[in-house]
């Protein structure tokens, strides 16, 4: 009977076939396969990824994801129906619209992360949540810089009155962007992630993951994303107290603070785990950013809106 013996090299972790038993020449195992129990053949590896069928992890994400963006969409309707009233029309409700677009896109972009990885969510899966949180995280800095704008325009000859109007916080919003539309591009023009098997971490598994191909392009992309949200937060937080009514200011800075909470408590736990569940920590960051957007921005809103119509007027100073 073939014997199976484990090879002492650290490095290779070998499992070897004795022909026969007392010869010194072996056989090994290929990379997708490992002796069985009884050491009497080749097996092939336990495969592992966030899978559908295995995993109830991935189930919670998906139920959560759908009711998440289901609400977003909610809540989307409901500043449609009632655009005319001044909380929605405060603080331009155009990008109110693109900010709970752009959620509800954040919510769906995590099933990019869940299944088993080919190339071409390997490309999209970084890509897609880098642009979409960009995008939302650009409409909080255009909100911000035009509560500035506006406190500034009221008084008596101001020339910021010329930058009133639609085309400033349009402009915000394509210039950071494409910003991070140059950087994905690049990345995945030089080096493109793609879908990688990790035979060598664990013994009788394979990891089937993404191999972000240019490190450099992965936290660039992260990079540009945290900047743009420091940004925001510190112009915000500068605009809090500014006398308004519905001042989102204050709101956006307690939403950027929650995000860059999350991204920074995300880092040395993406960076300690491995295979799935590296994979969780990334859905679990984008979840928990894109519902701190959605809550502190939005829920207050809501509630004035559906329960307190007394509050939704104009000389109300909250």
């Amino acid at each position: 009977m073939a014997l199976y013996w484990r090879s002492s090299d650290p490095d290779t972790h070998c499992v070897c076939i004795l022909l026969p038993a007392d010869s010194e020449n072996c056989v090994k195992c290929p990379d997708d396969e490992w002796p069985n129990e009884k050491k009497d053949r080749c097996v092939p590896k336990f495969v592992e990824f966030l899978s559908y069928t295995d995993d109830p992890i991935v189930a919670a994400f998906s139920t959560v994801s759908i009711l998440s963006c289901l609400l977003t969409g909610l809540i989307l309707g409901i500043f449609i129906h009632y655009r005319d009233t001044p909380i929605v029309k405060a603080n331009n409700r155009n990008l109110s619209y693109l900010l709970l677009v752009s959620i509800m896109l954040s919510f769906l972009c995590v099933f990019l992360f869940l299944g088993r990885p080919v190339d071409v969510t390997c490309m999209l899966r970084v890509t897609s949540f880098g642009l979409i949180f960009s995008v939302a995280v650009s409409s909080l800095l255009a909100k911000s810089i035009m509560v500035c704008i506006a406190f500034k325009a009221t008084k008596p000859g101001s020339p910021w009155r010329k930058w009133m109007g639609g085309k400033l916080p349009n402009c915000i919003i394509c210039v950071f962007s494409l910003v991070q539309v140059i950087i994905c591009v690049s990345w995945m023009s030089i080096s493109p992630p793609f879908q990688d098997q990790d035979t060598h971490s664990y013994q009788g598994k394979i990891i089937i993951q993404c191999n972000e191909g240019s490190v450099i392009g992965f936290y660039s992309v992260l990079g540009y994303m945290g900047l743009l949200a420091a940004v925001s937060f510190i112009i915000a937080f500068l605009a809090r107290t500014l006398p308004d009514s519905f001042n989102e200011a204050k709101y956006i800075t307690f939403s950027m603070l929650v995000f860059c909470s999350v991204w920074i408590a995300m880092i040395p736990a993406y960076l300690s785990t491995r295979g799935k569940y590296m994979v969780a920590v990334e859905v679990f960051a984008i979840m928990a950013s894109s519902t701190g957007l959605l809550g502190c921005i939005f829920f207050y809103k809501c509630y004035i809106i559906l329960f307190r119509p007394d509050l939704n007027t104009k000389i109300v100073i909250r």
